[in-house]
């Protein structure tokens, strides 16, 4: 038996402890103690411990590696909860956690220990608890992991889904790819096939005889040329023709334009009068 009480301890001194494997009960009441450190659960070898007037606000997340334990007294601390590993410590047989601010249903469960027997059932009903706030989590952690794995199946499903839809969207692709090239290939043979019969057809042209049935025949434009420029002077002539008529037979003699038009002719016709040939034309005319 290891008594440690009254000791002013802010820490546990688990190295120490730990050298003394015979030490099976350990008293740590009245110090200063605020947290136990991760590795007092190193200390497998305890039986009964007492942590009774310090100032815990926690125990160790593993405090349940302590699996020899049958005495625990916690009086007098400031915890509120227990670690689940709590639950694994089933040689637990007495139990005090009086004067803790617990969370009212761990206190409902823990009741009173002012006697042995009420210690004992505390431990029981406290172990119980524990193995039931233990149970749920597992089945939670359970429950988590099947949702988990059932979202990595419907990724798995899903990227599955996507790849063969990629695979057939570039089978389909090739395909297509496929039937241009072939449809470029056929083009391009017949458009060989089409060069190759033009040289046979003007081979065929240039053995027709020579002389064709029918004559050459003058280009269409120059024709239609000579025949637009004869019309417009013939409409020119007729014009003149016209508007001479109309200055000479009409009343419009005696306006400024037909008088200028008068003068024009009279003074063309003297002129060509003048000239030897059109004297001999115009003898020829007028003796006809």
């Amino acid at each position: 038996e290891l008594d440690l009480s009254l000791c002013d301890l802010n820490e546990v001194p688990v190295r120490e402890l730990a050298a003394l494997p015979k030490a099976t009960i350990l008293d740590l009441s009245c110090n200063n103690l605020i947290s136990l450190p991760s590795d007092f659960c190193s200390l497998m070898h305890l039986v009964k411990l007492d942590l009774s007037k310090n100032r815990l606000q926690q125990l160790p997340l593993d405090f349940g590696r302590l699996v020899n334990l049958q005495h625990l007294d916690l009086l007098n601390n400031r915890l509120v909860t227990l670690p689940v590993s709590f639950a694994q410590l089933k040689n637990l047989k007495w139990l005090d956690l009086k004067d803790n601010p617990l969370d009212p249903v761990l206190a409902k469960v823990a009741g009173d220990c002012l006697d042995e027997k009420q210690c004992k059932q505390a431990a029981v009903k406290v172990l119980q608890h524990m193995k039931a706030i233990q149970s749920e989590q597992d089945r939670q952690r359970q429950r988590k992991l099947q949702a988990e794995r059932e979202m990595e199946k419907k990724r798995e499903a899903e990227q599955r889904a996507k790849e063969a839809q990629e695979r057939e969207l570039r089978k389909r692709e090739k395909a297509e790819e496929k039937e241009r090239r072939r449809r470029e290939y056929d083009a391009q043979k017949a458009a060989k096939q089409e060069m190759e019969k033009k040289p046979k057809k003007e081979n065929v042209q240039t053995r027709k005889p020579a002389s064709s049935s029918r004559p050459p025949q003058p280009p269409r434009q120059k024709h239609s040329w000579s025949r637009s420029v004869l019309r417009v002077l013939l409409f020119v002539l007729l014009c003149v023709l016209c508007t001479l008529a109309a200055c000479k037979l009409t009343e419009l003699q005696h306006q400024p334009l037909c008088i200028s038009v008068n003068t024009l002719y009279e003074d063309v016709l003297a002129a060509l009068q003048n000239h030897k040939t059109l004297q001999n034309m115009l003898q020829q005319n007028s003796q006809q």
